[in-house]
């Protein structure tokens, strides 16, 4: 059976959040640490960090709230998925919720933002929008 890490990471922040929590861990990985970090970049997590060392490392990330109860992630939208992959041209990437929401992006760059990878001139497998 296959687990849908990204899912996990999107959803597992989001319900921190609403429950009121300080952080949240999972278990680490390069590629969860990778869109952790577009994450801090646009607001929707106050910081990550690793903690320990091989095997047993964790991903500790910070809830970012715009008011003490308010978590600054209001809902999560997974994009592609396992069961379906899909691919967007550079073209195709349009804003979400006229710009106040992000789409998180997987190109051969990197993980991006959908604005990134448009200025970039890069496509690739989006794979979760958030606000």
């Amino acid at each position: 059976m296959t687990r849908d890490i990204i899912s996990e990471l999107i959803i597992g922040i989001k319900n921190a959040g609403n429950a009121g929590k300080e952080t949240v861990r999972f278990p680490y990985s390069n590629f969860k640490a990778a869109v952790t970090e577009v994450l801090k970049n646009e607001g929707f997590v106050d910081s990550f960090s690793k903690i320990g060392k091989t095997p047993k490392r964790t991903l500790e990330i910070e809830i970012a709230y715009k008011d003490k109860n308010t978590p600054k992630i209001k809902d999560v939208v997974r994009f592609s998925k396992l069961s379906k992959r899909i691919y967007l041209n550079n073209k195709d990437i349009k804003k979400v919720k006229n710009g106040f929401g992000k789409l998180i992006i997987s190109t051969s760059s990197g993980i991006m933002t959908g604005e990134k990878a448009k200025k970039e001139g890069l496509g690739g497998e989006p794979l979760f929008k958030i606000w």
